[in-house]
């Protein structure tokens, strides 16, 4: 497929997780002929990365200028689970950049909100935690084999506190609320999505603003590890809207 007419896909991972964490949804994707570029997050780009100086503006300006880089072809922009808020602020700062915004098995936080909001000052990273802690924590681990754990812990590093830690800083403006929405739900219920929305939750106060679709993707929370092929399919059903 043609370049110039290509989809563009910018894939955001989330905790602990590098541009590695999408191969397995990339390579459907280009099979498609799409266009795709995943991100290693500032910090994240190995053992030895500084972290302690990553803040979550530095995240959010990773993003746009990755959607900078081909600004003529705005991007569908996808941020899994902590990476939600990001891509959101992104989308805040260049909506002009992004043709569609989706959140797997994430969504975006309102400003001021954080997601560890109580973590530890001091802190300068947080390593990925026992997979009985994750669970406990509400991060289904469905799906996943003896061998995606093996190469997740392997490969895992360190998230830097900062981003984890800092309330999300919004412009104030009306341009991210014109971009459209798909939120993929691997281990929440899409009816359970709708109903806090519905509800008032707060936490989900800043996706009732948005213009917003959700669809099922029964998982865990790392659908790009356990049904890679069909959360490609819904990105490319969702870049079709």
């Amino acid at each position: 497929m043609d370049s110039s007419t290509s989809t563009r896909f910018v894939l955001v991972p989330g905790f602990w997780l590098g541009a590695w964490a999408w191969d397995r949804v990339a390579e459907p994707l280009r099979a498609a002929g799409a266009d795709v570029q995943a991100l290693t997050l500032p910090g994240l780009e190995g053992p030895g990365a500084d972290r302690g100086a990553v803040m979550l503006a530095d995240h959010v300006s990773a993003v746009v200028d990755a959607l900078e880089q081909d600004a003529d072809r705005p991007a569908v922009l996808v941020g899994h689970s902590g990476a939600g808020p990001v891509v959101h602020a992104a989308t805040d700062r260049a909506p002009h950049l992004v043709r569609r915004v989706v959140y797997v098995d994430s969504w975006p936080l309102p400003a001021g909100s954080a997601v560890m909001p109580d973590l530890d000052p001091a802190l300068a990273e947080v390593r990925l935690p026992g997979w009985k802690t994750l669970e406990d924590d509400g991060n289904s681990l469905a799906g996943l084999t003896p061998a995606d754990l093996a190469e997740f812990r392997t490969r895992a590093v360190a998230q830097p506190a900062g981003p984890a830690r800092e309330p999300v800083s919004l412009s104030g403006g009306d341009g991210v609320l014109a971009v459209p929405v798909t939120v993929i739900a691997s281990s929440l219920e899409a009816d359970d999505v709708r109903s806090l929305v519905a509800g008032g939750s707060p936490y989900f106060a800043e996706l009732a603003r948005l213009d917003a679709t959700v669809v099922d993707l029964p998982t865990g929370h790392w659908p790009m590890f356990s049904r890679p092929d069909d959360l490609a399919a819904e990105l490319l059903r969702a870049a079709g809207s």
